[in-house]
């Protein structure tokens, strides 16, 4: 523990059975401790935190104690009667005590404030006053003495197993404001960026990840980010690496047969043992691109997870993170809920004429399967089907190819309206022939090139093998330096070289994203470098209902907590949360500003889309007093997790509970459905309700149950 000083300073984060403060305080003025405490790994309750310790009685009654989710602070001793013996763990009820209610007392910061005054104890939990007690009834006059007493605070696990951290502990005259010092010197903490997770598909709470031998496995890539406890990115000059461990014990991982590292990191196409190739962070984040040689079948059917840590710091609970359980599975391997992927379908159907909608679970969030952007090889032999967001339906659509008019439809989910598509589906002997394949991508190539386009193709490949932090980057310094005709045709290459026409929208929203970003940033900060979130939150509204053209419809309360959890902030937000909130309220914003989605956005009988919720608030909204609801009711929602440039930013999802009994996440296709082709040929096209209300999986809607 002798390292961590290269975290901020010498001594700034202690063990609590370390810790220790010595002070003498004039109890008639009163004196504020405050302090920032990390619990982990507490089983026992009551536990102990702090104790007073008095020399003169020998004696060291509590004076912090957490008891499961109830955060207690005693008074000092020589204030009241009671005072506890040091064996006494039974904390009577009698005893006087300010309590406070934390939710997640454990693996989290939390910043304690304890006032005390001849007349009261008070108690703060993150700045605000949780708790007060007066003591003047319970004064112990013959306790108290002339002068002031000194008073020995001290962190213990003993016998509890009770572990954590202290961070920049304070004694100050009651003079001073706690709230003032809870905002000046805020923890660290290491966390996963969930927006930036890439190629990787999420199944009730587990990722799937294909590994297995060097030809089959996959890359993914993800961020993770150095951020202060109010969410605010911090640039330390670190460097975080990544070890595969088993789930359920959190050991490592062994080799494989061959001597392989069960975890590799990708740089510049070589592959190295991820132990061996730290990524440093810059600007508080680091961008993994990773593999797993190791499959879950050759371990007994264990699960793994990603363990990402700051190096040389081994044992600072809050500077590692780790990732959901993840079955690493071969690239052959039936999926463990569904052979049926929904697949989308065109606006027009090609037979009568009609507009059928569908789902898309290749882009469902969290799933992305746009695995082949990692490893791009324009005269392939085979076209990763199972890989590639292709529309086998519409033959007119801009969408459609020769590939396309080689898959067949099939009756079952959502009837004629969709395919159904097995997982190993790129195995199926569909792909086209060498001529064939060069042929069509060739000739797409030539009317792509057409257009004209100034982009290199090196930055088109840069972009299509990064992950979402470099794409980002990469749109940033593209739309600032070429017309919207150039960014229009690097939007076209991206698409054809990647497979995936996702990308297109969010290329092409690029330069107003960035440039009606900029404009907002500067009216909201007034050239500050902070600013308060609830002075912001007025812009903020207005902004958002002029690009979704809303007059009638504003943000609620709940919307705009939901905002600031995005934003990754808290009082105070800085240009740094601004662009997290920003880059997922635009598409969300854009995609609103749609004829066909403005409508349901703004009714409000029914309410088609009651907010912005989370994932976890729809499918607890789905959960009646008796288990699940109805098969076929559903909410619509926007994926909190996917945040521009990801292909699926701003997509509305369905969540709604399946004939299985069990809850479904399925994205909405609307890029053919209300295509420019569609429109130019005036075809008339049905409300998206009557759409969705017409898939024999949904039938009716439900309603959304806020928690407070």
């Amino acid at each position: 523990m002798g390292q961590n000083n290269q975290i901020t300073g010498e001594d700034d984060y202690i063990l609590l059975k370390d810790f220790k403060v010595e002070t003498e305080v004039d109890e008639e003025k009163g004196f504020i401790l405050c302090f920032w405490v990390y619990i982990f790994n507490s089983n026992a309750f009551p536990s102990t935190i702090l104790k007073q310790v008095h020399a003169e009685t020998n004696s060291s009654p509590p004076l912090l104690v957490l008891n499961e989710k109830t955060l207690m602070i005693f008074p000092l001793t020589c204030l009241h009667n009671e005072a506890l013996g040091p064996g006494n763990t039974d904390f009577p009820s009698e005893v006087p005590k300010v309590s406070a209610e934390i939710e997640h007392p454990q693996n989290n910061w939390i910043h304690v404030g304890y006032e005390v005054s001849s007349d009261f104890v008070r108690l703060y939990i993150n700045g605000e006053i949780a708790g007060e007690l007066h003591l003047s009834s319970l004064s112990n006059d013959n306790s108290m003495p002339n002068g002031s007493r000194k008073r020995t605070l001290i962190g213990i696990t003993g016998d509890s197993n009770l572990q954590g951290f202290i961070h920049d502990a304070k004694v100050l005259p009651s003079t001073l404001s706690i709230k003032e010092q809870y905002v000046k010197d805020p923890p660290l903490r290491l966390s996963i960026d969930e927006s930036s997770i890439s190629d990787i598909e999420e199944d009730n709470g587990f990722w799937n990840i294909v590994g297995g031998k060097a030809s089959c496995r996959r890359i993914f890539s993800l961020d993770v980010v150095l951020l202060n406890t109010f969410g605010q990115p911090v640039n330390k000059e670190l460097e975080v690496i990544a070890s595969l461990l088993y789930a359920h014990n959190r050991l490592p991982v062994e080799k494989t047969n061959d001597e392989e590292p069960p975890l590799l990191a990708s740089c510049d196409g070589i592959e190295f043992a991820s132990c061996d190739q730290p990524c440093k962070l810059s600007k508080g984040r680091a961008s993994f691109k990773l593999k797993i040689s190791k499959l879950s079948s050759k371990c007994d059917n264990r699960q793994f997870c990603i363990k990402f840590g700051v190096s040389k710091l081994e044992g600072y609970r809050f500077l590692e993170d780790f990732s959901p359980s993840i079955r690493c599975i071969s690239r052959n391997r039936t999926p463990r809920t569904s052979t049926i992927i929904w697949k989308k379908v065109s606006a027009v159907h090609p037979v009568n004429g009609s507009q059928p909608f569908g789902l898309d679970d290749s882009s469902c969030e969290p799933k992305h399967n746009t695995v082949h952007e990692a490893k791009l090889s324009p005269t392939s032999k085979r076209v990763r089907l199972g890989e590639a967001k292709i529309s086998a339906v519409d033959q007119h659509s801009e969408e459609c190819n020769s590939l396309a008019s080689k898959q067949n439809q099939v009756e079952n989910g959502f009837g004629s309206r969709l395919e159904a598509r097995p997982e190993n589906f790129e195995e199926m002997n569909t792909s086209l022939s060498d001529s064939e394949s060069t042929g069509a991508r060739d000739s797409a190539l030539k009317s792509v090139s057409s257009r004209g386009h100034s982009v290199p193709d090196v930055t088109i490949f840069r972009y299509c093998l990064g992950g979402l932090t470099d794409r980002s980057l990469l749109l940033k310094e593209i739309a600032t330096t070429v017309s919207d005709e150039e960014i229009s045709g690097f939007a076209e290459q991206v698409s054809l070289y990647s497979g995936c026409s996702h990308h297109r929208h969010q290329i092409k929203m690029a330069k107003r994203l960035i440039d009606e970003g900029t404009v907002a940033w500067n009216l909201i900060s007034q050239n500050n470098l902070q600013v308060q979130w609830e002075s912001a939150v007025f812009e903020i509204e207005e902004q958002f209902m002029k690009i979704a053209s809303c007059s009638s419809r504003s943000l609620t309360q709940q919307d705009f907590e939901l905002l600031r959890k995005i934003a990754g902030c808290q009082e105070y937000m800085a240009q740094e949360n601004f662009e997290k909130m920003w880059c997922w309220l635009y598409p969300v914003a854009y995609t609103l500003s749609s004829d066909w989605v403005n409508a349901m956005w703004n009714s409000t009988s029914p309410k088609w889309i009651e907010g912005f919720i989370t994932k976890e608030e729809a499918e607890l909204s789905l959960q009646g007093s008796r288990g699940l609801q109805e098969p076929g009711t559903f909410i619509l929602r926007f994926p909190t997790s996917r945040s521009w440039p990801h292909p699926d930013a701003g997509n509305l999802v369905v969540t709604y509970v399946g004939t299985d009994y069990s809850l479904h996440h399925k994205p909405l296709s609307l890029d053919n459905v209300y295509s420019s082709g569609v429109r130019e040929k005036n075809v008339k096209v049905k409300p998206l309700q009557d759409m969705l209300l017409e898939e024999p999986e949904l039938s009716r809607l439900g309603r959304i149950m806020r928690r407070h």
